[in-house]
């Protein structure tokens, strides 16, 4: 690297810090606000920090391949970036937390930018790296012939507090990660405090635990300089032991109180005295602020240096919070704003000219000579890094003719029944699991399409001819990732797998399975994953009470609503194997769309933009209905609900479930049809969809659109207005019990509000009101007529 390319990367540095700050403050000081708004903010400090690791990175040691995590609080910088080499509008750098202007944090759906992962202050943009390393390790397995990227993550050091990083620093270590950087901002200051003491000791330690190689950049090139000088030793013990709180302050205090703290702890040393006595107070400031974070020589050579080899690797680059600014150091600057004097001192000293604050190359001397250099950067030679792949052929669909079977089992067999099969879709499914492989009915499909691995592994019970179920071998062409049992890691990893095609160009089909009470366990994590518009099939098996003997501890009651709220996932619960075989269908097609998003007027959803699908199944065996094939019915399926008995003119109840326990509607209906007219009862499939559709049909109608009418309008408004509803679910009944609000019925929800026990299904049916009897007793005490029989 050249003395030149320094001086370029030094002022694209002060470009970039000067272009973020300003954005903020415009947002903040200059920019109309509504009457009655708080400041905007943004984080000028935070992103001060990690301006000079930016720049290092994008303009020196990225490729083109390369993918980045972004620290969400430098995100101005990470804008910045794009808008100088013309990515970015400037209307919407001006509109910086503004509707339709660039996010807060990194977002790869909401920002126009390039964005690889989005990012929060979670933890989530940290671990997906390396989830999106093992993606890309198996494509490699798989055929893919483009060179390896580095997975590059930024971070805060209070963000190293997330639990879930040290999740994904095991799961790592299991599966041999490589080609992996994290970058740590350590600048030892969070939202409310200092950091603790020593807390880079901890850090070096525990990644070292786990094979990363790790790079401490804490002095800058003028620091190492004056270690050599006489005294120097005397200034590097003295930088070392220095605390961390100390250290901040005296960067907010400046060139004066360096000097008058140095003095008076050197004490009789005159060669350190001499040491500080040779530079003014700005020199001395400059020499205390030069941190390996700030030095650009310094994290060049340490990319490159690092570049060598695939290892994973963290650099812990010590920085000042705010650097460059008047806000440096303080340690009430997190989110703290430079006043417009403040603002005014900064831009003379950025040399920016009064009405030239906009543009990218203000202050800059020679700019041709810049352009020129920014024309040979790596990293964007070849523009945007967004890729597509082509729709995946799906074959034709599998159907199951077992008399009585579970869901879950249903989904194993249809899965075992495509990899049998082969084909695109088949050779494109990846599945993963966290330790429930078996437990959620994979085992068919990994006995045929093997475990994945960098390098193959035998299966040493089969080899030692022990008799076992399972062929438990490892391969790089296996179609199964086995995880530990962290939900989170499993739901980072159906993220990073489910972004294949944007990210690498390859298509995946991703297919995870867990226990459906443990989705809460992963649900930041597949908040994550959905918000990114990652694509994929999540499988929450077993659910419910009725997995009766397990107890509490494993039995689901709110995941049907998270199935109803979450943005991004469709929710389907089926009771049947011929629903089941009709969703699964249906999602494989869905999980690869990206279409316009104009709502079909039929539903009033806006299908054609796809998402992913999550399927809530159970254990407990049913008996199947008689073949249905008729296009009606398999619409109602994918719509969210269809009449599995269609009521009368007069009817007077109308029993509405989701799920398992369908037999107990359909025995009930049969009990209370003797003595109640025209009952009917309604097969919801999808809560969610159905509750969907409804919502955007209202939407439409407020827009105008007089004609709108969802599917829970057209099978509602038909019935007479003294029908009652009871809707029974084995799940929280908030999840059906709106069905009375579409046609303004009255509504009696059945379902599980506490947690369950230990007993056989029909004792927790029975204590928590959801069985065929208690259906019953709500139909007597409500309907009219005469009275139902209690008992069958």
């Amino acid at each position: 690297m050249t003395e030149l390319d320094i001086d370029h990367l030094e002022t694209l540095h002060r470009r970039l810090l000067w272009l973020s700050c300003w954005t903020i403050h415009n947002a903040n000081h200059l920019r109309d606000k509504d009457e009655g708004d708080v400041k905007v903010g943004g984080h000028q400090a935070s992103s001060a920090s990690m301006a000079a690791i930016l720049t290092a990175l994008y303009f020196h040691a990225l490729r083109p391949e390369d993918r980045i995590a972004v620290k969400p609080h430098a995100g101005p910088v990470f804008h910045a970036i794009h808008y100088l080499m013309g990515n970015m509008p400037l209307e919407k750098m001006q509109n910086f937390r503004g509707y339709g202007g660039v996010q807060s944090y990194p977002s790869r759906t909401k920002d126009v930018d390039d964005v690889d992962f989005s990012t929060g202050s979670v933890g989530l943009g940290v671990a997906i790296t390396s989830f999106a390393s093992m993606v890309q390790d198996y494509l490699e397995g798989h055929g893919r012939e483009a060179p390896l990227g580095r997975m590059v993550a930024l971070i805060g050091d209070a963000e190293l507090d997330e639990g879930n990083i040290y999740e994904a620093l095991q799961e790592g270590w299991k599966h041999d990660l490589r080609n992996v950087w994290w970058v740590i901002d350590y600048n030892r200051q969070s939202l409310d405090g200092v950091v603790r003491e020593g807390l880079f000791g901890r850090i070096e330690a525990i990644f070292s635990a786990f094979g990363w190689r790790v790079v401490r950049l804490k002095y800058g090139a003028l620091q190492r300089a004056a270690f050599d000088e006489p005294g120097g030793e005397a200034l590097r013990n003295w930088i070392d032991d220095c605390p961390n709180a100390l250290y901040s302050a005296l960067t907010f205090q400046g060139g004066a109180a360096w000097r008058k703290r140095l003095i008076e702890d050197f004490g009789e040393d005159s060669e350190a005295r001499a040491l500080i006595d040779r530079r003014d107070d700005a020199e001395l400031a400059r020499l205390m602020e030069n941190l390996g974070g700030h030095c650009l020589q310094s994290l060049c050579e340490a990319f490159d240096e690092a570049k060598s080899d695939d290892t994973p690797t963290v650099f812990l680059a010590y920085t000042v919070k705010g650097w460059g600014t008047p806000l440096a150091g303080h340690k009430d600057n997190h989110a703290g704003l430079m006043t417009p004097a403040q603002m005014a001192e900064f831009q003379t000293a950025m040399a920016v000219p009064e009405g030239e604050e906009w543009q990218p190359f203000a202050a800059v001397s020679d700019e041709a000579k810049l352009r020129g250099f920014l024309n040979d950067v790596p990293f964007f030679a070849k523009g945007a890094r967004r890729y597509a792949a082509p729709a995946l052929s799906c074959p034709e669909r599998v159907t199951l003719n077992d008399k009585v079977l579970s869901t879950q089992a249903g989904f194993g067999k249809i899965l075992d029944q495509i990899a049998r099969q082969g084909g695109p879709l088949a050779d494109r499914i990846l599945t993963c699991s966290p330790d429930v492989t078996v437990s959620t009915n994979l085992g068919g499909w990994v006995n045929r399409r093997g475990l994945f691995a960098r390098d193959a592994r035998a299966d040493t019970f089969r080899d030692e001819r022990i008799p076992s179920a399972q062929k438990w071998a490892f391969s790089p062409n296996g179609q199964h990732i086995e995880l530990g049992i962290a939900e989170m890691n499993l739901m980072l990893m159906l993220g990073a797998a489910g972004l294949s095609h944007s990210l690498f160009g390859e298509r995946l089909i991703p297919v995870g399975t867990v226990y459906d009470p443990f989705v809460a366990r992963g649900l930041d994590a597949l908040n994550y994953a959905c918000y990114q518009d990652a694509r994929f099939l999540l499988v929450g098996t077993p659910s419910g009470v009725t997995l009766a003997p397990e107890g509490g501890a494993h039995q689901s009651i709110g995941t049907p609503l998270i199935g109803m709220a979450q943005d991004g996932l469709a929710a389907f619960e089926p009771a049947f194997l011929d629903e089941l075989s009709i969703i699964m269908d249906w999602s494989f097609d869905y999980l690869q769309r990206d279409g316009e998003g104009d709502p079909d007027e039929r539903t009033w959803l806006r299908d054609e933009t796809g998402g992913s699908v999550y399927l809530r199944l159970s254990t407990r065996p049913m008996e199947q209905p008689h073949h249905r094939d008729d296009a009606a019915f398999e619409q109602g399926v994918i719509d969210g609900a269809y009449w599995l008995r269609e009521p009368g003119h007069n009817a007077e109840v109308v029993i509405a479930y989701q799920g398992t326990v369908a037999d107990q509607a359909i025995e009930a209906a049969g009990r209370i049809a003797g003595d109640r007219r025209d009952i009917g009862v309604l097969a919801v499939t999808s809560a969610d969809r159905l509750n969907a559709g409804w919502t955007a049909a209202r939407r439409a109608r407020a827009r105008g659109q007089a004609a709108a009418e969802s599917l829970a309008e057209r099978l509602l408004g038909r019935l007479p207005s003294h029908c009652t509803l009871i809707t029974v679910i084995d799940g929280h009944p908030a999840t059906l019990s709106w069905l009375g609000a579409v046609a303004g019925h009255r509504t009696v929800p059945l379902g599980v509000e506490h947690f369950g026990q230990t007993g056989t299904i029909g004792d927790l049916y029975r204590h928590f009101g959801i069985d065929a009897d208690a259906i019953v007793a709500a139909a007597s005490r409500i309907a009219p007529g005469r009275p139902i029989r209690l008992m069958a």
